[in-house]
């Protein structure tokens, strides 16, 4: 399996002239730990995570030192830590080398990213653009998805999980293309909160619909 295979499109971004305020509220409106940053052109410049968030001045979380210690630091570090503990704008508190993979990037790779850079996710770009983000939470459903069979999954798989996110995208009584969608032989994986008893039936028979679905394996909660 690759990223492709579990990444969710419908990603939250934020650019860099966006308010820090903007975006914390956007991070735990959609309960994400990270936002990645897109400049004009749409291009990843950076992402802004729990950890650029830690040490906050309004909060009082800001790095303190002895003064014999902050003698000895480097004043790129000292200031890079106070733009982050202090800054208004993305643009100054979001790290810029990012962690990124391709679509075809294995899973096992991306995991091991996950492991070696202790991330909790990580943007899935082409020709510098976004078009997606893998979690760790999205292995986990891919491997429950797989459980006792080794889950194969070729070009026609891919196509049935596009065609259904393409679907949702136009259904304006479901948010529900933001979760994990899985396919794996013919079979469509639907995970997550639903609002209502009747978005569940509803999205259940957009499923069935799709060219190639052989059955839909329903794992959504409907929030009643």
């Amino acid at each position: 399996m690759r990223a492709i295979d579990v990444m969710v499109r419908d990603v939250v971004t934020v650019r860099p002239d966006t308010d820090v305020a903007d975006a914390i509220k956007l991070l735990a409106e959609h309960d994400v730990s990270a936002l990645p940053v897109l400049d004009k052109e749409g291009n990843l410049v950076g992402v802004l995570s729990e950890a650029d968030l830690i040490h906050r001045a309004e909060i009082g979380t800001e790095k303190y030192r002895p003064w014999w210690l902050e003698a000895v630091t480097g004043a790129s570090t000292l200031a890079e830590e106070f733009a982050k503990s202090h800054g208004k704008k993305v643009g100054e508190v979001m790290t810029e080398s990012v962690i990124s993979v391709t679509e075809e990037t294995p899973l096992s790779e991306v995991a091991a990213l996950f492991e070696r850079k202790r991330i909790k996710r990580v943007p899935v770009v082409e020709d510098g653009k976004l078009v997606g983000m893998v979690s760790r939470s999205n292995l986990i459903q891919a491997l429950a998805s797989g459980v006792g069979h080794i889950v194969q999954h070729d070009d026609t798989h891919r196509q049935i999980r596009f065609e259904l996110l393409s679907r949702l995208k136009d259904q304006p009584w479901t948010g529900f293309g933001e979760r994990n969608i899985t396919v794996s032989d013919g079979v469509v994986h639907l995970w997550g909160l639903v609002g209502t008893e009747s978005e569940r039936k509803a999205l259940l028979a957009l499923a069935e619909c799709v060219p190639g679905v052989v059955r839909v394996s329903d794992e959504m909660i409907p929030a009643y």
